[in-house]
């Protein structure tokens, strides 16, 4: 299984903080965001390689980044989008393509947007898509509404089969909501490599895994413990001080 980190935004909502630098290396305390992120997922005896996707303005600075910190033991791969604008970004989706066609992946994957940080271990995650045997999504219970609003939300049975999934619907019908962890198992793999031809968005992640939920078999894993989205300079100096001590 390779770990693919989606980390090819421009972060214009964090404005002077990531115009010339990438979130995913902002320091909490010390270690970065993405630090935090590798330092459990490099644990997982399935993983065997850290893929990360950028733009061509902050490659530079990941591939000094993974020559300064190298204290991972699986290998990691700076793929450059060669986008360097955030009017010209590839969208996420089209990022992960364009890594899978660029290296060659035919393996199973597990997808991570790298500006969370988390409060459990994706080793649960990994464990439970072996369990249930197909492509899965994470989801958590979300009581309000208006942030429902703004995500990805799912309808699941009873043992945690994805019935449905929306994007930002205005009627949510359940409060399970997904952020943007998955697994993509390599017999579907085909489906994605075809999912923007066939109709898939192309920018947030989110979109891939609507369309995968409409095209195979998926089960969402309830997180186990809690997340913190940095997605504005107020969550970022937020986490900062609640957990850069």
């Amino acid at each position: 299984m390779k770990n693919i980190v989606i980390a090819a935004g421009y972060a214009t909502r964090l404005g002077e903080l990531t115009k010339n630098f990438p979130k995913p290396l902002l320091k909490i305390g010390e270690n970065t965001i993405l630090g935090r992120m590798l330092d459990d997922i490099d644990k997982i005896p399935e993983i065997t390689e850290h893929i990360i996707i950028s733009n061509h303005r902050f490659a530079p600075i990941f591939e000094r980044w993974q020559k300064e910190e190298g204290r991972w033991q699986k290998p990691i791969t700076i793929v450059d989008d060669g986008t360097e604008t955030n009017e010209t970004r590839l969208g996420a989706v089209c990022d992960l393509l364009f890594a899978m066609d660029k290296l060659s992946i035919d393996d199973d994957l597990l997808v991570v947007a790298a500006d969370n940080l988390l409060f459990f271990s994706f080793q649960e995650f990994v464990d439970f898509a072996k369990e249930k045997g197909t492509s899965c999504i994470m989801c958590h219970e979300q009581q309000s509404i208006e942030k429902l609003q703004r995500t990805g939300v799912v309808e699941l049975d009873e043992n945690n089969k994805v019935l449905g999934m929306e994007e930002k619907p205005q009627v949510p019908k359940s409060h399970w909501a997904v952020p943007p962890f998955y697994i993509y198992l390599k017999k579907d793999l085909d489906l994605v490599r075809h999912s923007v031809e066939n109709g898939c968005g192309k920018d947030a992640p989110g979109n891939l895994a609507h369309y995968m939920v409409e095209h195979t078999t998926m089960h969402a894993w309830p997180m186990s413990a809690g997340r913190f989205d940095i997605g504005s300079l107020d969550t970022y100096y937020e986490a900062v001080e609640k957990y850069g001590k």
